[in-house]
C-alpha cells in the first residue's frame, strides 16, 4: 500500500489564492512538495511571497474567473510554465447576502457563474491533460451549506448543493483514468466570507455555541485536508466530501 503523503514533483493550480482559505492551500500544497500556480482576480505577492520564503516554487496568473472565456487560456498558461498539472483545487467563489425579495436575477447568475458553471469549466478544461497523463486529483471546495439551507444566502446555497452533485458526477466519469475528484466542506471559518457573520453578535454567539470545538476555524485548518486529498495516501478516495467543521455536523 502506498501512504505517501509527500506531493514531490506534483504541480497544482489552485484558484481564489490571493487569500483565506485559498492561499493557505496553496502554501500548504506547496510546503508538502508541490509547485503552485495561484489564481486570483487581486494581487497573489503575498502568497507568492510566502511560498517562496518556506522553499517553494510558485507564479501567479491574473485571471477573473467570472469570466469563461478566459479559462482555456488559464490552462494552456499553467501547461505552458509547468508543463504538466497533477492537482486542481475549485477554491474560487463569491457570496451575496440578500434577503429573498432583494435577491435579483443578477445576482443568482453571478455566484453561480463563479461558484459552479465555472467550476465545471475549469475542471473540464484541466481534466483534458489529467486524462492523456492517467492521473490527476481535482479537489472543490464545498460549504456547510452543502448539506444545509442558510439564511439570506439562496444563491451560494444552490451553488455549494450543486457542487457535491457535479463532484460526484465527474468522479464516475472520470475515475476510470485515474482522476480523483473530492470536496473540502469547510465549516465556519475565519475569513472575508464570512467577517458579516462574526461581526453579529447574535449569529455569532449561535454558531460558537454549536461547535463542538468551539472556535471559528482557520484558514489553516483547511490545508492538510487539501494535501491529504492531493497525495497518493488518497487515491481510493473519489467522489466524496470531507467536513472540515471542528464538528459543526456531529451537533
Amino acid at each position: 500500500m502506498n501512504y505517501e503523503f509527500t506531493l514531490s514533483g506534483k504541480t497544482a493550480l489552485v484558484t481564489g489564492a490571493s487569500r483565506g482559505i485559498g492561499q493557505a492551500i496553496a502554501i500548504g500544497l506547496a510546503k508538502a512538495g508541490a509547485r503552485v500556480g495561484l489564481v486570483a482576480r487581486s494581487d497573489c505577492a503575498e502568497t507568492e511571497k510566502a511560498i517562496r520564503a518556506a522553499g517553494g516554487e510558485a507564479i501567479a496568473f491574473a485571471t477573473d474567473l467570472a469570466d469563461d472565456k478566459a479559462i482555456p487560456g488559464l490552462v494552456e498558461q499553467f501547461l505552458g510554465h509547468f508543463g504538466k498539472i497533477d492537482i486542481l483545487v475549485n477554491n474560487a467563489g463569491i457570496i451575496s447576502r440578500k434577503p429573498l425579495f432583494e435577491h435579483d436575477a443578477a445576482t443568482w447568475d453571478n455566484v453561480l457563474n463563479v461558484n459552479l458553471r465555472n467550476v465545471f469549466l475549469l475542471s473540464r478544461e484541466a481534466a483534458r491533460p489529467m486524462v492523456d497523463a492517467g492521473s490527476g486529483k481535482i479537489i472543490n471546495i464545498a460549504s456547510m451549506l452543502s448539506f444545509q439551507g442558510g439564511i439570506l444566502v439562496p444563491s451560494y446555497t444552490a451553488s455549494k448543493t450543486a457542487l457535491l452533485g457535479l463532484t460526484r458526477a465527474l468522479c464516475n466519469e472520470l475515475a476510470s483514468a485515474n482522476i480523483c475528484v473530492n470536496a473540502i466542506a469547510p465549516g465556519y471559518i475565519n475569513t472575508d466570507a464570512t467577517e458579516a457573520l462574526r461581526n453579529d453578535p447574535v449569529r455569532s454567539k449561535a454558531i460558537l455555541e454549536r461547535i463542538p470545538a468551539g472556535r471559528w476555524g482557520r484558514p489553516e485548518d483547511i490545508a492538510g485536508a487539501a494535501v491529504f486529498l492531493s497525495s497518493a495516501g488518497a487515491d481510493y478516495i473519489n467522489g466524496a466530501v470531507l467536513p472540515v467543521d471542528g464538528g459543526w455536523l456531529a451537533r
